[in-house]
């Protein structure tokens, strides 16, 4: 690939857009090079960062990585984020995969593996201060305490962290459905205009809860979800409320300390604030 002034160019993979970048003969600002720095030097990240995110790390303005992304040939920075969680979706594999690499890596001792999750149990619970956004906490505390009916929705990984806040809920005397897909049953249709869908989901997302949640935003009901990336432009709706909750991995195997607790606490707070309205 040639160096150009101005790339047109757009990019498959994340390799081809690194090449691009590493090339001697481009021709960028001080404020251009700063952000290709960034992006090379924080490629497992930029999955699940925000502009502002990258703005407040390396002391770029927001408008100087927009220009970054135009300048790499991308309409703007959802869509060059695009690049990175296409990578980060296919880089999971499957469990004999994992299993292999543990063992490459060295033995596995009960003891060690424990000590392992431990630490990154830590690390996720850590990390919650820095991705939960208050404001966006408090908002869906207000909604949730407030609405007629609450729907969880989440399965594969996703699922015990749903069964466990609906229990929670459900203990509570908040009027909650759990839509769990057991029988292959179809639970869309109990959703009413107005109604909250509580959505707990990982990426690769699953296509059962990206169904859900599309039927909710076209019938009126409000989504409000807890996920580890913020979805792309044109896939969540402009009302739609998110939790960022990243757990960190041991061999690719992640556990659900975080997203456990930040569960626990917002069904705790929803059954304070609603036993509060009904004295």
């Amino acid at each position: 690939m040639t160096a150009v002034t101005e790339s047109q160019s757009k990019f498959s993979t994340v390799d081809d857009l690194t090449a691009f970048l590493r090339q001697d003969d481009l021709k960028m600002s001080k404020r251009l090079r700063q952000c290709t720095g960034f992006i090379l030097e924080n490629r497992n990240r930029i999955a699940v960062l925000t502009v502002a995110d990258i703005a407040a790390e390396s002391g770029l303005q927001p408008s100087a990585i927009i220009r970054f992304c135009k300048f790499c040939g991308f309409s703007g920075f959802s869509e060059l984020q695009r690049l990175y969680r296409d990578e980060h979706a296919a880089s999971r594999p499957d469990y004999s995969t994992r299993f292999e690499q543990m063992r490459e890596a060295g033995p596995m001792s009960p003891d060690a593996l424990l000590a392992d999750f431990v630490e990154a149990g830590r690390t996720s619970l850590a990390g919650l201060f820095d991705t939960v956004d208050s404001a966006d906490m408090e908002q869906a505390i207000t909604l949730l305490s407030n609405a007629k009916m609450i729907h969880t929705v989440g399965f594969r990984r996703a699922f015990p962290v749903v069964s466990y806040l609906t229990y929670m809920l459900e203990k509570m005397d908040v009027p909650t459905m759990q839509h769990s897909g057991v029988g292959g049953i179809d639970q869309s249709l109990a959703i009413r205009e107005g109604d909250i869908v509580l959505a707990v989901t990982f990426a690769p997302y699953s296509k059962k809860t990206a169904g859900i949640i599309e039927y909710a935003r076209r019938i009126g009901a409000l989504v409000i979800m807890m996920t580890d990336i913020i979805p792309e432009h044109g896939t969540t709706g402009p009302d739609d409320l998110h939790l960022i909750v990243q757990e960190a991995d041991i061999g690719d195997f992640r556990s659900l300390s975080a997203s456990l607790t930040l569960a626990t606490t917002l069904a705790i707070c929803v059954g304070e604030r609603k036993n509060i309205q009904d004295i």
